[in-house]
């Protein structure tokens, strides 16, 4: 009895614990469906896929869309569109007033060469001059340059680097090294320029360029010694900055037709030549007219050509004269303390015997204010501008006598 009874109470603890088991089973089956159902809801809802129908409608839009667009910006827009409400992507944004065409060069081998060209005409001149102080005297040196126009030993340069004729010595220093004593032949002050001779042949000679072609915008390039002999040589260039410039170095003297350029000129410079781009001296450069800074001057060379010409034939170079001793009109007034009611002009003091003057009727008081189309305002002035006469021509003076204007002609006749 015993024995039965245990194995009942066995199978019932059996049992139980089968249904526990299934219970519990049966719960965590509910659970994880219960987690399972939430995730669901929280997760978000994906996209629906476009159906194959609706996919293949809008390719087809898109494509005729696109070619609706190229018709119209074939056709349609070159019409009505561009030029009108769109600017034209043929037609540039900005356009010029006119064409025009520069050829450029190489303004650095164009300077070398010229250099290469006119280096060996250019000399060093040095000299002593003797200046008076009250009671004393003393020796003054002096430098600047030169330019060798003939192949026998004649420079030319400016007056003031040789003292106007007045220097006690002048030494001519060659690019080889040579040097030679030197004399002046011929100068002027008031064109501030002088012919010096060496006792030398078979010198490089310089080519003399024209002056009267020169434009604004030439290349320019000055040699010469700017500091002394220490920069002996020294080659600068430029441009052609203006022509025909009038400055007033003193109160009686104004230079005229000078040559303007950027090319650096200081004062050991002085009766270097100024060269163009082909290598042909086109003036000489003067540092006596002292302005501002980057502006040189320059005396056209055709000025001296024929002086030059004389020089070497004659040894010395004679020009016409008037054969009148004058002052200008300025000075006359101030001197004196009267009004003329005239600005500018030169008064005639004396006229010489038998001169050229006489001979035309001129007469002390006349005021001369031109000479043929040059005005004149002071003795210097006048000088100059016989240079451009020869013996036996004519010019016609344009004067004022006793308040009227009249005009008288002069042969120049005579030659000093």
């Amino acid at each position: 009895m015993d024995e039965e009874r245990n194995n009942i109470e066995k199978d019932n603890i059996i049992e139980t614990l089968e249904y526990t088991i299934y219970e519990s089973d049966e719960d965590t089956s509910k659970e994880d469906t219960i987690k399972e159902e939430a995730i669901k809801k929280d997760k978000p809802k994906k996209k629906k896929f476009l159906k194959k129908g609706n996919l293949m409608s809008y390719l087809a839009v898109a494509l005729i869309a696109s070619i609706i667009g190229g018709l119209i910006s074939a056709y349609v827009g070159p019409k009505y569109l561009y030029g009108s409400i769109l600017p034209s992507p043929n037609e540039q944004q900005y356009q010029t007033s006119q064409t025009m065409n520069i050829t450029t060069g190489d303004d650095i081998n164009t300077v070398s060469a010229v250099a290469k060209k006119a280096m060996s005409s250019v000399v060093g001149i040095t000299t002593i001059e003797i200046q008076r102080y009250a009671f004393a005297e003393r020796e003054v040196e002096g430098v600047g340059s030169g330019v060798i126009v003939d192949s026998n030993g004649y420079i030319l340069t400016n007056s003031h680097v040789v003292g106007d004729g007045n220097a006690k010595e002048i030494t001519v220093l060659f690019e080889n090294g040579d040097k030679k004593p030197g004399k002046v032949l011929w100068n002027d002050a008031a064109l501030d320029l002088a012919i010096v001779k060496v006792e030398e042949t078979g010198l490089p000679v310089a080519t003399l360029g024209d002056s009267d072609k020169l434009e604004v915008g030439e290349i320019a390039v000055a040699i010469g010694n700017p500091l002394g002999l220490e920069f002996q040589r020294t080659v600068t260039s430029g441009i052609i900055s203006g022509l025909h410039r009038s400055i007033r170095v003193d109160e009686n003297n104004i230079i005229e037709d000078l040559i303007q350029t950027d090319a650096s000129i200081n004062p050991g410079n002085s009766g270097g030549p100024l060269l163009n781009s082909k290598g042909d001296v086109i003036g000489i450069n003067t540092a006596k007219i002292k302005t501002g800074e980057g502006l040189g001057f320059s005396i056209p060379i055709n000025i001296v050509k024929p002086i030059i010409q004389q020089v070497i034939k004659e040894g010395t170079y004679k020009t016409v004269f008037i054969g009148i001793t004058g002052v200008e009109v300025n000075v006359y007034e101030r001197q004196l303390g009267i009004d003329l009611s005239i600005d500018n002009g030169v008064i005639v003091i004396e006229v010489a015997a038998d001169s050229p003057a006489s001979k035309a009727g001129l007469r002390s008081g006349d005021v001369i204010v031109k000479i043929d189309d040059q005005k004149v305002e002071n003795m210097n002035q006048l000088k100059k501008t016989l240079y451009k006469y020869s013996q036996g021509d004519k010019a016609t003076l344009e004067i004022i006598r006793d308040g009227e204007e009249k005009k008288i002609e002069v042969e120049f006749s005579n030659l000093r």
